[in-house]
């Protein structure tokens, strides 16, 4: 590549400054760390079962306090917390009740504790707002359920005839599961009702903001609504939201989105290796055109709805390494989904909700030694939280860019193919600098003309260069 321009990445004065400083951290709550065994639910099963749709493994919110000190040391200081309200799953995107927190789970005073002592340890928490459906356990359905037509809820639902059925649902229902019955938000009682519960929590616990499910099945009104709401109770709150395919109404309504198209593009170089460099190159140029504020993006690599890292990457610590290198190194937010640290691994739902492996005989320690060096670099250096972005060399299976911050650059390769010897990687910048050093190994590289000189850059690496 040739001539790059930079990408000045900065955040749009809505959006909260604090997210390029962020390292999030995933939790799946049932399946986090049990702290309360006398809240569990009715047959609960071990903690190294295998997981179904429908098992419980009794992880809770005292599990999670418990935990802190482990994700404080780990680096992170950001949690996104799947569903916590009252539902009648494991997963609990089937809300019964959005004003009361899960039994199994704890209770508002342990959600306003939670918030308590990670905002001590300099952390921010995050809940899941499912807004678009609830249960078939929720108060109103269930009124419907049982009055049809006469129900004064009937409306609040996309009700096609009476009585009602469930096999199959003759309501509307997200992804036609018949538990998950949609709400009419267009309705002004049910508008009401979510955003009162969306600002309650706000108020009440002090959440720093919103993660919203499925918002594509939603109009815009509705989530600007929302927005207002959110930015009333907490100016500084973050509202992201899930997107898998497009970007959806960025910046107008949300903060960031959950950065899926750019995790398939990790994933296809530095995992699968179906694409070259300059195909990544191109890729990211256009997400980051995009996203105009792309500092406030959460970056992930899996979640509680993806195969895990490792599993995709068959097994291969190298490739979920250098995969893990370029999200931190990259704009946005990045996002670790809870045990992916430490070398979980998992097919599709369910199999990727295994419960966290605590046992330090059953961890990774090459990939946990990663993640936990990459978080300090993350940590540590502003031009990779910050900087702006330069792809500077792009051929084949190699593909480097610069991270500037005032007058700090660093470079990061990533070799997602066979070893490569005498290779040259442009700075991109008139660096006087006569070496730079990997930050995680330490090895030296002499720097001429403009040049990185790398004599020789091992099979599947990633070198994260320092002057």
């Amino acid at each position: 590549m040739s001539g790059p321009a930079a990408v000045a990445l900065t955040l749009p004065a809505k959006a909260p400054a604090w997210v390029s400083d962020a390292i999030f951290y995933e939790v799946f709550p049932d399946r986090f760390a049990n702290g309360d065994p006398s809240n569990d639910p009715v047959g609960v099963v071990e903690w190294t079962a295998a997981p179904t749709r429908d098992n419980f493994f009794g992880g809770d919110l005292a599990g999670l306090i418990g935990k802190l000190d482990y994700l404080d040391n780990l680096g992170v200081n950001a949690l996104y917390l799947t569903p916590i309200f009252k539902a009648g799953t494991n997963h609990r995107y089937d809300a019964h009740d959005y004003f009361r927190v899960d039994p199994a789970l704890g209770d508002v005073d342990l959600v306003r504790e939670l918030v308590r002592q990670a905002h001590a340890r300099g952390m921010r928490v995050v809940l899941d707002g499912v807004f678009n459906h609830c249960g078939d356990g929720f108060w109103a359905f269930r009124d419907v359920l049982a009055r049809g037509s006469s129900s004064p809820y009937y409306d609040w639902f996309f009700v096609d005839s009476v009585p009602i059925s469930k096999d199959p649902p003759n309501y509307q229902a997200c992804g036609g599961a018949p538990y998950l019955p949609k709400l009419n938000t267009d309705h002004p009682d049910v508008r009401r009702h979510l955003l009162d519960a969306a600002g309650y929590w706000l108020r009440e616990a002090e959440i720093d903001g919103w993660r919203i499910d499925v918002p594509w099945e939603v109009s815009d009104e509705f989530w600007c609504e929302l927005r207002e709401v959110v930015k009333a109770a907490n100016p500084d709150a973050y509202l992201v939201a899930e997107a898998w395919y497009e970007w959806w109404r960025l910046p107008e309504i949300f903060d960031g989105l959950m950065n899926y198209r750019l995790r398939k593009q990790l994933l296809d170089f530095c995992v699968l290796g179906v694409v070259d460099a300059q195909t990544l190159a191109r890729g990211l140029e256009m997400l980051f055109a995009e996203a105009l504020d792309a500092p406030a993006m959460l970056n992930l690599l899996g979640s509680h709805d993806t195969v895990r890292l490792l599993t995709r990457a068959a097994g291969d610590e190298r490739r979920a390494i250098l995969a893990f290198a370029a999200l931190f190194t990259l704009p946005g937010a990045p996002m670790l989904y809870y045990g992916d640290e430490l070398g979980m691994e998992g097919e599709n739902d369910p199999d990727c909700r295994r419960a966290m492996v605590w046992d330090p005989a059953l961890q990774r320690d090459s990939i946990q030694t990663a993640v936990r060096g990459l978080i300090e670099l993350r940590r540590t250096v502003p031009a990779l939280r910050r900087g702006s972005y330069v792809p500077v060399y792009a051929f084949n299976r190699v593909f480097a860019y610069a991270r500037t911050a005032e007058a700090e650059q660093v470079t990061v390769v990533l070799n997602a193919g066979p070893a490569r010897s005498e290779l040259e990687i442009p700075t991109g910048n008139e660096t006087k600098a006569m070496e730079v050093r990997d930050a995680l190994t330490g090895w030296a590289f002499p720097v001429r003309e403009g040049a990185v000189k790398i004599a020789q850059l091992p099979e599947c690496s990633a070198l994260i260069l320092r002057s």
